[in-house]
């Protein structure tokens, strides 16, 4: 998967950030409140958003693995200024490839943003089944469901809408993309797994 530009990026973070969750995130912050240090992997990091939303919420001494394929936004990802406490390290990865790879080793949390609607159902089962064989928290933001809402209204609005899901549930590269489905398919998938 390709083509995110960091200047589109950079562009949608801060909404990306007021639609985060803060119930959700003190949620993961609770989890692993009482480690003295956290070790967490970002999967799909871009420039690394997550890390700057996630933070200041954290304990203090954090080490950072960011995942992703794509060069370019790795190197914004190096670039970032952090805290001495907040280690990062920029892994280029195949992420469908090489999912495992990424969740080897020390890990407290698991952490992506605007990914799993971009995923297959077969790629999301396979990471649902790391996550839980290792029992490790998973924070999963800003994921499309399929809600738009356009103001002021035009007859056209539900073609467009329909022509929007319609281009999300395209191959980016896991396989057909979730695209609006992903959220409830990724509780679905989870919740199959942790319960008996």
């Amino acid at each position: 998967m390709s083509g995110f530009s960091a200047d589109w990026l950079t562009l949608r973070e801060p909404y990306d950030l007021r639609a985060r969750s803060g119930e959700v995130i003190a949620a993961v912050a609770a989890s692993v409140a009482a480690l003295p240090s956290v070790h967490i992997v970002d999967l799909a990091c871009g420039t690394g958003a997550t890390v700057r939303a996630l933070t200041a919420h954290l304990p203090s001494r954090q080490t950072w693995r960011l995942a992703d394929n794509d060069l370019g936004l790795l190197g914004r990802v190096n670039a970032m200024t952090l805290t001495d406490n907040v280690k990062v390290t920029a892994i280029p990865l195949d992420l469908n490839r090489d999912l495992e790879a990424a969740l080897d080793g020390a890990i407290d949390l698991i952490t992506t943003s605007a990914f799993l609607d971009l995923v297959s159902k077969d790629w999301l089962d396979r990471l649902a089944t790391e996550i839980a064989a290792r029992s490790i928290p998973f924070y999963a933001a800003l994921t499309y469901d399929g809600r738009i809402d356009i103001s002021p209204n035009d007859p056209a609005d539900g073609s467009i809408v329909a022509a929007i899901n319609k281009h999300q549930a395209i191959d980016k590269g896991f396989g057909p993309a979730l695209g609006p489905e992903a959220a409830a398919y990724a509780i679905g998938a989870f919740e199959r797994l942790v319960t008996p």
